[in-house]
């Protein structure tokens, strides 16, 4: 890469650890950026960009030590490259993400800055999201499944919250509803080749049942597949308790 070239969209954000679908990813070229009027660059396996200087910062990513866009313009840029508006609002979670993290990779203030510096491919649904993203999500999946219990109707639930009772710390759930006591817990594959963790688990779910949670556990196959189901369940759940 020549001086003044910089990685950005979906290459930059796999380089920042912003979570993608894999088919996106899979099937990606390399996106080499310049900041105009340099002439973008051109090369076999590279999709080149031309970036308006108002629209994109850049700075050297700490852990590889390469020329990245700047987390906030890299998240605004991906409004044109994620087909479903769950991903763009998992990845903006990604970014403003301060829950058991150092620091985040950029702020919602530094998001708003990006969405409104000016037109670009993408800005729309980037200004839709906005407003859903949340700091302190933990993952992809768990994005997706507040989001979905959110659009089927049933109230937005917390996140990642610490359940203790008769001070005893029980565990975090991924997503709860306290004042009902109703956790939802998304299960994914690493759970299963995890023997120690799935051990965990069980062993925190059990917990919380004898506490008097109602624990409702959401598939991938659910998720992503039938999320009418994993709505009802939770809607069952809620039901339960009045």
């Amino acid at each position: 890469m020549s001086d003044g070239e910089f990685f950005s969209h979906v290459t930059a954000a796999v380089i920042l650890g912003i979570p993608l679908p894999y088919a996106l990813v899979a099937r990606s070229l390399l996106h080499v950026s310049v900041l105009r009027p340099r002439r973008l660059p051109r090369s076999a396996g590279v999709r080149g960009h031309e970036a308006k200087p108002s629209l994109v910062t850049t700075a050297r990513d700490d852990r590889t030590g390469l020329m990245v866009a700047s987390p906030a313009s890299v998240w605004a840029s991906l409004g044109r490259q994620l087909a479903d508006p769950y991903d763009l609002v998992a990845a903006g979670d990604a970014v403003v993400r301060t829950w058991r993290v150092d620091s985040p990779l950029a702020t919602l203030a530094e998001l708003e800055s990006a969405v409104a510096a000016g037109r670009r491919v993408g800005v729309v649904a980037a200004r839709l999201a906005l407003p859903r993203v949340r700091t302190d999500s933990a993952s992809r999946t768990e994005s997706w499944l507040r989001l979905t219990l959110v659009d089927h109707g049933l109230p937005e639930p917390a996140r990642n919250h610490e359940v203790c009772e008769d001070g005893v710390y029980l565990g975090c759930v991924d997503l709860a509803y306290p004042a009902l006591r109703v956790a939802i817990e998304y299960e994914g594959e690493h759970h299963l080749l995890d023997p120690e963790q799935w051990s965990r688990d069980i062993a925190r779910y059990e917990a919380l049942r004898a506490a008097g949670w109602i624990v409702v556990q959401v598939t991938k196959s659910e998720l992503f597949g039938t999320p009418a189901v994993a709505v009802q369940r939770v809607r069952e759940a809620i039901r339960r308790r009045g």
